[in-house]
């Protein structure tokens, strides 16, 4: 069978096309066509002129991971009727296999566009590659969508850390003792809306706090008076401030709420169109549902993520897709028997495996048992230890849901499993 090799080296603007035989050799010398769909019908044309110049069967197109530059190209080839009685395997590399490979043809280490593609060619050549990108078109709208989400939950995160670094500057006490249960509460965020500093705070009667506190909190404090005795108390022992940086911090910490709440707004409304979207895929999406603590938006997450399960031979292998697996370190008759976790997979598909954990301890016994016996195990961060652990065992469960098409359903037994047809 005659294979044609091709490399492709993208970037924004264009992408550089190194194309090989099998026995090595340039069919054509290699060329730059622009990364937009006029440039990728370039290619295509050339790919073809080359497959019937050379008899060739099968081509393999490779390129390195490249964020959104290569994300048009992917599926401009993959959907491409010319090339399909070729059978094109696209293959996306990560960047850090081909610089490892690069090095040991001994040729110019330095970054050059030309030489990556030449080498991601050779690299295909080389074989025992990683399983071509299959590219199923129903779950790209869904996964647009659930990436969406995990980009605005991450920037929730980092701006609610940014809230409290401010809040410290502005009222320590208030982040040193734990005086309301949550700090971006409704109470403590109109805190300063009422009480321009903590001086303010420190000096006013407990009758004016307490109303303050019943007001905001719409009576749900037990106990308003001890409450209002320790945000007086944290007010008094917190660092004084001059006005002006008071007024800036008290502008900071306004536009940072009015940014907190803009982004749950956002949440809370691409909840609701992935929880639309995720209803076309009725089976994977039945079989992910049936698991009590898993809801629309977890399996939509996950599904997006899989896309197609046949893609994978094993739960091993979905594990490791998602970058929950660990290392094995061994030495003739010496194994370690701790090892780190590896983080270089699929993020955002780990991302939705480890919150599917987080709800499934809580809702299933089997699994909040191996949860807190994985917790009493690990010395140190035992929760992120133990949740990862239990995200590992969440992966072989849903592996098989996916693969057989069933339902899940608690085994009557203590920590079984029982799996349970449509």
């Amino acid at each position: 069978m005659r294979k044609l090799f091709v490399g492709l080296d993208i970037s924004q603007l264009d992408y550089k096309v190194s194309i090989i035989d099998q026995e090595g050799d340039n069919p054509i010398a290699p060329f730059a066509v622009d990364n937009n769909e006029p440039g990728s019908n370039e290619l295509v044309d050339k790919l073809l002129a080359v497959c019937k110049k050379t008899n060739t069967e099968t081509i393999f197109i490779g390129f390195e991971s490249t964020s959104v530059y290569g994300w048009h190209i992917q599926y401009f080839l993959a959907d491409n009727k010319e090339l399909k009685p070729y059978n094109p395997s696209i293959i996306c590399f990560n960047p850090k296999i081909i610089d490892k490979f690069k090095k040991s043809l001994n040729v110019n280490p330095y970054k050059d566009d030309w030489v990556d593609a030449n080498a991601i060619a050779e690299r295909l050549r080389f074989g025992r590659l990683p399983k071509a990108s299959q590219v199923d078109f129903r779950y790209l709208s869904l996964q647009r969508l659930t990436r969406h989400r995990f980009h605005l939950i991450r920037s929730l995160i980092k701006e609610k850390c940014y809230y409290l670094n401010n809040l410290f500057l502005k009222f320590n006490g208030l982040c040193q003792t734990k005086v309301f249960s949550n700090n971006f509460g409704a109470t403590a965020s109109s805190l300063f809306d009422n009480f321009f500093n903590t001086e303010e705070i420190a000096k006013a009667s407990m009758d004016e706090l307490i109303d303050f506190l019943i007001d905001k909190g719409k009576g749900k404090f037990d106990e308003p008076e001890k409450v209002a005795k320790k945000l007086k108390q944290a007010a008094a022992n917190s660092y004084k401030l001059r006005p002006n940086i008071d007024d800036s911090l008290n502008f900071v910490l306004c536009s940072c709420r009015h940014n907190i709440t803009s982004l749950n707004q956002q949440i809370r409304s691409v909840d609701k169109v992935i929880e639309r979207e995720v209803m076309g895929l009725t089976n994977e999406y039945q079989c992910l549902k049936s698991i009590k603590g898993i809801g629309p938006v977890i399996a939509a997450g996950i599904i997006a993520e899989i896309s197609n399960i046949s893609r994978f031979d094993s739960e091993s292998a979905l594990a490791k897709y998602s970058g929950i697996y660990w290392n094995k370190y061994q030495s003739g008759s010496y194994e370690a028997e701790d090892s780190s976790v590896q983080r270089t997979g699929n993020s955002y598909l780990r991302y939705y495996f480890v919150q599917a954990a987080e709800q499934m301890r809580r809702h299933l016994p089997e699994f909040n048992e191996f949860y807190t016996r994985k917790y009493n195990e690990s010395k140190t961060h035992k929760h992120k230890r133990a949740l990862i652990l239990t995200a590992r065992k969440a992966v072989r469960l849903i592996f098989a849901l996916l693969r057989e098409e069933k339902l899940y359903k608690p085994s009557a037994k203590k920590g079984d499993v029982n799996i349970n047809n449509k």
